[in-house]
């Protein structure tokens, strides 16, 4: 998949000597209005796609739209890495998928674990997704289709490791930004992750399962996703569970997709992908424009069948 990135070019502002003071007088009327034309060169620029807020350093990309993040891909151009399983431990290999540009600085990463009997390719369609949003994301396989949640769940913070310590895109990684998702057992190994390791920015469980129900422990701001016909991972015993025994206090939410089943996430999804984007925005790169997409509450609709959270968000 070829993406385009859109870039955006400051023009400086030079600053005229002082010894120059009586030419500025002289040709005033000529040096206003091109005054007036760079300062509305440099407004543009500040509104362009590769634009950071001043008060928010790890802000990416242009202000987002429903539109731009329902998009089959972002702004970003995507380039991707292959990671055999040989070259690493801890986990079984993967794919990386990034930003191609480097003009904007370093980007948030997440780590994504397939389901039981499952691999990678399984949830291949997140990598691009979210990484033409910003963000280095990586798709990985484990030890063998078979591995329970715990397993998972340390598999993919040994892919974090590597991806920000060994990786060859590890410049590219801000590593004190990071978060973790996964489909079925991977979403339970989500779960275990972000337990392990509450510096985790963010969690996004999808259709998981876990025999343990519940996480008053964790720490991290989660999404649980869960599916009204799931019966491999039915959401009254998995996904609601999950969601209400975390702390009222944490910075959750609970989306159940309407007319969806467990596999649901195996294919490429407009409404995982918006609410996936829209969290881990808020919460990887603490940009508070995606707000508007989780507060209010998202209402049910042909796509939503439920939606529960806290608003408005804390972290």
């Amino acid at each position: 998949m070829k993406l385009f990135a859109r870039r955006s070019v400051t023009a400086p502002i030079p600053e005229a000597p002082q010894r120059h003071r009586h030419r500025r007088r002289r040709f005033g009327v000529l040096t206003v209005p091109l005054a007036g034309v760079v300062a509305i060169v440099g407004f543009a620029a500040l509104l362009s796609p590769g634009a950071s807020a001043v008060g928010n350093p790890y802000e990416r990309g242009p202000a987002p739209t429903a539109a731009r993040i329902e998009a089959a891909s972002g702004p970003y151009a995507v380039s991707r890495a292959s990671v055999p399983s040989f070259s690493v431990t801890g986990f079984g290999g993967g794919t990386i998928y990034y930003p191609s540009t480097t003009e904007e600085g370093t980007f948030g990463a997440v780590a994504i674990s397939p389901g039981y009997t499952a691999r990678q390719s399984s949830i291949a369609w997140l990598g691009p997704r979210l990484a033409s949003q910003g963000f280095v994301v990586f798709t990985i396989d484990t030890h063998t289709t078979y591995d329970q949640p715990a397993s998972r769940g340390r598999q993919l913070l040994a892919a974090l490791d590597y991806l920000t310590q060994r990786s060859s895109v590890r410049g590219r990684v801000d590593a004190t930004r990071l978060g973790v998702m996964g489909h079925s057992m991977g979403g339970g190994g989500t779960l275990e992750a972000a337990k392990s390791r509450p510096s985790l920015k963010a969690a996004i469980p999808l259709t998981g399962w876990n025999l343990d129900k519940t996480w008053p422990e964790l720490r991290t701001p989660t999404l649980v996703v869960g599916a009204d016909g799931d019966t491999i991972a039915p959401v009254s015993s998995h996904s609601e569970p999950f969601y209400q025994s975390l702390p009222s206090s944490l910075d959750r939410a609970y989306l159940e997709l309407n007319g969806a089943t467990h596999l649901t996430p195996n294919l490429s999804n407009t409404t995982i992908a918006k609410y996936s984007i829209a969290w881990l925005k808020r919460f990887i790169d603490d940009d508070t424009r995606y707000e508007q997409f989780l507060c209010p509450l998202p209402r049910p609709s042909l796509a939503i069948r439920e939606y529960r959270g806290n608003c408005p968000h804390t972290s």
